[in-house]
């Protein structure tokens, strides 16, 4: 296996990033020797970071195995009731918050993704970015964390959403209609906007997921 150049990374962060992004994805068995060739770094610090990695539940066990968790339709419905919640907050605050600065970038990424929408992938990735550009914005630090922790859990989903027929446009659009909203200090506009945004999201994985059942 190839090695990875880790920069300044820790193991933790590079575990937890290659599993954000899919190189890992749920029930992928994760294996101490090939961590540590992958990312460069001795096995300690890769033991340590699954240590941590499985008390936070984004592993289990599976005999002796460490996999990447799943969610099942209950644990995906309250994560999806939390992160609804939360980022709705960080919305409102934003409309409070945000430096003018903060909205100009939040619109040219709202600009710039729809050349993404033929690449769910990577506009996924850039879905992640205007996201983490709106808890930045709320300009709460404790907010930030917790949506953190959301986020991770997140990457427990085998697929995006967005890689339903035609949900890159609408996701867009919805994008568009959280920043207007913020741009015009509408906290409750802001809020109500990425609260249905996230919901729609949350019925089209529903959808997705109900045509893996045979």
């Amino acid at each position: 296996m190839n090695q990875i150049r880790t920069s300044n990374k820790d193991a933790y962060t590079l575990i937890l990033e290659a599993i954000d992004t899919g190189v890992y994805r749920p029930g992928d068995r994760l294996v101490e020797s090939e961590l540590a060739e992958r990312f460069g770094v001795s096995r300690t610090p890769i033991r340590e970071a699954l240590q941590r990695l499985e008390t936070q539940s984004l592993l289990t066990r599976d005999g002796r195995s460490l996999i990447v968790a799943s969610l099942d339709h209950n644990q995906m419905a309250e994560l999806y009731v939390v992160r609804t919640e939360l980022e709705g907050l960080a919305a409102r605050l934003a409309a409070r918050h945000a430096s003018e600065e903060e909205i100009t970038v939040l619109r040219e990424m709202v600009s710039e993704d729809r050349a993404l929408l033929n690449d769910p992938s990577a506009l996924s990735r850039a879905n992640r970015r205007f996201h983490k550009m709106i808890h930045l914005a709320s300009h709460n630090r404790f907010l930030v964390q917790q949506l953190d922790l959301v986020h991770r859990s997140m990457a427990l989903m085998a697929t995006t959403s967005l890689a339903a027929q035609g949900r890159g446009e609408i996701a867009l659009a919805e994008h568009k209609a959280i920043v207007d909203a913020i741009a015009r200090r509408d906290e409750d506009a802001a809020y109500k906007a990425l609260r249905d945004h996230i919901s729609v999201a949350f019925v089209t994985r529903l959808k997705l997921d109900s045509r893996k059942v045979d």
